[in-house]
């Protein structure tokens, strides 16, 4: 009996398992275990595996020999030779391109990439207070960010000159075959000498030292979202890193906001919660406190008489802005007893005066009684 694995188990699909879910499931798994791109100890084994599955399955006549025989065909092992013809899987093809038409269709590699690329994406923090979250204010920033060099208009060679690379032939790339067990892999990878851009520099831009960019002083200006969220990014397209080197576009700029912590506040969702410490004649007998708020009026917490430390009190409508949604979040006010590290002999003499008349009558009597009947 054969000691392979099932193709469809290996694949991770069910017998049912249409054209298309195969190849999904087969591209899933060969990004996961390329040898070129995953970490994993067994990857090349694995990969090897997972071609063998997907080249039987995925033609029509071998599927219906393997699922009537499985591995042990008529022939003694009709599967076992699979993958030596025509089975060459490149990086590329896995993360680009139109994957199976270059696979299937006899190309054996993907499309050329475009000379032009991408500059790369810049991430900033600014940090706001509540009231900005409150008000969705507008923020200005002065900061240094890479431009394109002017002087040679960002290919880093002196007055703009370039020169098709030897390595690569001005494309980028370079491509090396490769033997894994009994399949042959077509490896491509990014030509060093360039960078992957297919020209050099004659000789170096003295202006930006052959970066093909300069840091310039920038102004930003930007809005803060009503009830934005500590760790929101705002996107400013085009702000980003000029493509080093090659004709592109330029990345993004992101902001990310961080909310400063505020001195009473603490923010859930919409609402605001805060602690406030009161004294026992406070709690007893009622009170009001009035505390400015970061809406610009006043705060007025009206304390009801006999609450108890650890009750919360709500004041509706007080909190920020809400995300989704209209209106305002609330603002949860948690009252805590407050316990002086010292008093006075007077004051410590009233409170012994007055411990009777607070201390809390039937809890006392019922452990006096209690403690009757143990003696008994």
């Amino acid at each position: 009996m054969s000691q392979k694995r099932d193709y469809y188990e290996v694949l991770g699909v069910t017998k049912e398992a249409t054209d298309k879910d195969l190849k999904n499931a087969f591209r899933s798994l060969a990004r996961k275990y390329h040898p070129d791109r995953s970490t994993e100890d067994d990857a090349e084994n694995k990969f090897k595996e997972i071609q063998e599955a997907y080249a039987v399955l995925s033609d029509g006549d071998k599927r219906q020999m393997y699922d009537r025989f499985g591995h042990d065909g008529p022939s003694g092992s009709p599967f076992g030779g699979f993958g030596g013809g025509g089975f060459n899987i490149t990086l590329e093809d896995i993360l680009g391109g139109d994957f199976f038409s270059n696979f299937f269709g006899g190309g054996g590699g993907g499309s050329r990439r475009s000379s032009q690329r991408r500059g790369n994406d810049i991430l900033i923090r600014h940090s706001i207070n509540l009231e900005s979250v409150l008000n969705g204010t507008s923020e200005e920033l002065e900061i240094e960010l890479p431009v394109k060099c002017e002087d040679c208009d960002g290919s880093g060679g002196e007055n703009g000159e370039t020169q098709t690379c030897s390595d690569c032939g001005g494309q980028g790339r370079v491509r090396a075959r490769q033997q894994i067990g009994p399949f042959v892999q077509d490896v491509v990878r990014e030509c060093s000498p360039c960078g992957g851009i297919g020209r050099i520099v004659k000789s170096k831009c003295k202006s930006c030292s052959g970066s093909g960019r300069n840091l310039e002083e920038t102004k930003l200006r930007f809005n803060i979202p009503l009830g934005a969220e500590d760790g929101t990014r705002l996107r400013m397209r085009g702000k980003g890193e000029p493509p080093v080197h090659a004709n592109g576009e330029n990345g993004d700029l992101f902001i990310e906001l961080e909310i400063e912590q505020h001195p009473w506040f603490e923010r859930s969702n919409a609402d605001l919660i805060m602690s406030l410490p009161l004294g026992y004649s406070d709690l007893m007998l009622g009170t009001q406190v009035t505390l400015p708020h970061i809406d610009g009026d006043e705060l007025v917490v009206k304390v009801p008489a006999q609450t108890n430390s650890g009750e919360t009190l709500e004041i509706r409508k007080r909190g920020l802005p809400r995300v989704r949604g209209s209106g305002r979040g609330d603002v949860v006010v948690l009252v805590k007893l407050h316990m002086p590290k010292k008093v006075s002999k007077g004051v410590k003499k009233s409170l012994e005066q007055l411990r009777d008349d607070l201390a809390p009558k039937d809890i006392v009597t019922r452990v006096e009684e209690d403690a009757k009947q143990r003696r008994k």
